[in-house]
């Protein structure tokens, strides 16, 4: 019966996400024709809020002390499932954008969306070409105060465990000198898992953890700066899986 409630519950509140993100959706689209991303970040940061709503999540975002909203960062968390970017993006109190592979920006409308908003591709194939692109839009979405969002691991995790963390995205923050913030999703996992349909309303909290300078470190000590923040993000949402496993 407890399943059945689930499932049932679970079906209206993905239908009505569903109708929302179409409607509102649109709409955004529409309107990024006419006037710039940038200047309308307040209907888009409601629009991800209210799909997060919706489908039963309540949001909390803790910030470290070291943590300054003013400065233009490389954001780097955990993957955990499809509602990632929402979270990520009504937790971060400033303008940002993401990382997505190139074969979404080919995707009739989803595609476009992506690039009209300012996504930087990433090549599925990677090669010298596609990757002094993706260096030369993410260098000009920097340049400009825009800040970036990268899910470190590549893939959603299918465990809930933070996986190793790829290294491209730390050799972009090393060439830049951007500070980097290690972000944690604790919860999404809990909520929904990669390969189940079923929602469990519960809180998602978001760690935004202390800033990590990356201006004076070299190319050999990427793989320890790749450590550091995959551990600074793990320590949250393992500590999070421990007890919940336990119930």
């Amino acid at each position: 019966m407890k399943r059945a409630w689930r499932a049932f519950r679970s079906i209206v509140r993905w239908t009505a996400s569903g109708i929302h993100f179409a409607v509102v959706g649109t709409f955004l689209i529409v309107l990024a024709i006419f006037v710039d991303p940038r200047r309308n970040d307040w209907p888009q940061r409601l629009f991800f809020r209210n799909i997060l709503r919706i489908v039963g999540a309540r949001l909390e975002v803790r910030r470290a002390p070291g943590f300054d909203p003013a400065r233009t960062c490389i954001f780097i968390c955990n993957h955990v499932n499809l509602f990632d970017p929402f979270v990520v993006y009504g937790a971060i109190p400033q303008f940002v954008r993401g990382f997505e592979l190139a074969s979404h920006f080919r995707v009739p409308v989803y595609g476009w969306m992506m690039g009209r908003f300012g996504n930087i591709p990433v090549p599925d194939v990677p090669s010298r070409e596609g990757l002094a692109i993706m260096t030369a839009r993410a260098k000009a979405a920097l340049d400009s105060g825009t800040s970036l969002v990268a899910f470190a691991e590549g893939s959603r995790t299918r465990s809930g465990h933070v996986q190793p963390f790829k290294k491209g995205i730390f050799n972009l923050a090393q060439q830049f000198g951007l500070p980097i913030v290690p972000v944690s999703l604790v919860g999404s996992y809990e909520f929904f898992q990669t390969g189940n349909w079923l929602l469990y309303p519960g809180k998602i909290t978001v760690y935004l953890h202390d800033i990590i300078e990356t201006s004076n470190i070299s190319r050999t000590e990427i793989d320890a700066l790749r450590r550091r923040v995959h551990e600074i993000v793990a320590g949250p949402v393992e500590e999070s899986l421990k007890h919940w496993k336990k119930h």
